[in-house]
């Protein structure tokens, strides 16, 4: 199909997925994956992951949600936050599993309350991941603080992890009373040029190839292009070996991604 065959692939290496399978645990992204886990692990109550549009934070959560799934932790996971305060917290609910979620704010924090301490009971982790929280309001994030008041003398009953573009952190830092309250926190750097080989490397063999395809004036142009973004190299790459196995050519070479550039398909 299309050039699966063609190319020697058993799986689409460059889809725009976010696929464990095709985690490349570069350095900055084991970096991040030890930071999440670190702050599940000794309970640090607020987490924050930020990176520009297409550095794989997505794919670096759904890694860690895999890592961190079974019967120790209990995990809601909010992937589209454009709520008010009281909708976002009537959503936290029903992803928590939650069949029947109160009509008032207040009943809905009672039975988040309850959840919390049931869990708390079973000796399971309660943990809230909220990916593209750079939509989140003032008045969300505010309500998203006063929910890590759940908490005992030596332990919050609550992890929040908050994943977003960088006008995440600008948002967090005019609440000095959030910012105060994220304890960790990590930047995600895009790809440095011999990463992406690595990464592009990486993603042909997950997907059943025995060779690398891509010459290195090819990859340099793809590094060029892509700023190092896992999204844009992915794009690029993808298009590559399409008009690649078009032209039957044996290797992706610099003028196969110079002719892609050119006609506009890629911006």
């Amino acid at each position: 199909f299309m050039y699966l065959e063609y190319w020697g692939f058993e799986r689409f290496p460059f889809d725009n997925v976010p696929d464990p399978d095709f985690f490349y645990l570069s350095r900055p992204h084991e970096e991040g994956l030890m930071r999440l886990s670190y702050a599940v692990e000794r309970r640090k109550g607020c987490a924050l992951l930020s990176g520009d549009i297409g550095c794989g934070k997505t794919t670096l959560s759904r890694v860690f949600l895999r890592r961190i799934s079974g019967k120790k932790y209990d995990v809601a996971l909010v992937a589209n936050p454009c709520l008010g305060p009281k909708q976002f917290l009537q959503d936290v609910l029903y992803r928590f599993g939650v069949s029947r979620v109160p009509a008032s704010k207040v009943e809905v924090l009672r039975v988040l309350n309850e959840r919390l301490n049931e869990n708390l009971e079973k000796k399971r982790e309660t943990v809230l991941i909220v990916d593209e929280a750079q939509l989140l309001s003032r008045a969300t994030l505010e309500e998203i603080r006063l929910l890590l008041n759940y908490q005992l003398s030596r332990r919050f009953l609550l992890t929040i992890f908050l994943l977003g573009q960088p006008e995440l952190v600008e948002k967090i830092r005019r609440i000095r009373q959030m910012e105060q309250r994220v304890a960790i926190k990590y930047v995600l750097r895009p790809f440095r040029p011999e990463e992406i080989r690595d990464y592009i490397v990486f993603r042909q063999k997950q997907a059943g190839a025995d060779r690398n395809v891509f010459g290195e004036g090819a990859l340099e142009m793809i590094y060029e292009h892509s700023g190092g973004l896992p999204r844009s190299i992915n794009n690029l790459c993808d298009l590559a070996l399409l008009l690649g196995c078009a032209r039957k050519d044996s290797r992706i070479e610099p003028e196969v991604i110079k002719e892609i550039l050119d006609d506009g398909t890629i911006f």
